[in-house]
């Protein structure tokens, strides 16, 4: 039997960080699924799936958590696979004018519109021309099987005229 686990990744970026974890896993014969990863502000976040032996999960989770000695904290989870729902996934491109609270009010939106973040990158872009900061998100958002990919997109268009909004 097998353990899929997810973890969080987070601590001062560096060379060969990556190369640590990778190595941890693999050295409890973890094969690693898919992550993503960034560095933010300094630094290094990731979320990362893997996948071990039952009788290794605890000792790999011991091992990344001693990471922590090297100021990098890992929280890890043995993930559960919930039932399977019909929900199709859609692209989602969002652009307007920066303000606070801006991805508080998309993820509203996605929510009252029966979305489910699946994926979200979101930055600041200089405008053309302006060169004022505008707001960009881009992700996919899963929606049930029989929604409506307008009544999304309404809900995003409805946080401001200044947005243009690409659902597809």
């Amino acid at each position: 039997m097998t353990t899929s686990l997810v973890m969080t990744v987070l601590g001062p970026d560096r060379s060969g960080l990556v190369r640590t974890l990778s190595d941890i896993v693999a050295a409890q014969g973890g094969n690693w699924l898919e992550s993503r990863m960034a560095r933010l502000a300094g630094q290094f976040a990731g979320i990362v799936r893997v996948e071990c032996a039952d009788a290794s999960a605890d000792e790999l989770i011991a091992r990344l958590q001693a990471l922590g000695a090297d100021g990098i904290t890992v929280q890890t989870v043995r993930e559960t696979a919930p039932a399977p729902e019909n929900r199709r996934t859609l692209s989602v491109d969002v652009v307007g004018n920066d303000r606070p609270g801006i991805v508080r009010e998309l993820a509203a939106a996605i929510a009252n519109a029966g979305g489910n973040v699946e994926e979200l990158t979101t930055g600041l872009e200089s405008a053309p021309m302006a060169g004022h900061p505008l707001f960009r998100a881009r992700g996919v958002v899963s929606i049930p099987e029989n929604s409506d990919a307008i009544a999304l997109t309404t809900a995003i268009e409805n946080l401001g005229g200044d947005l243009s909004v690409d659902v597809s």
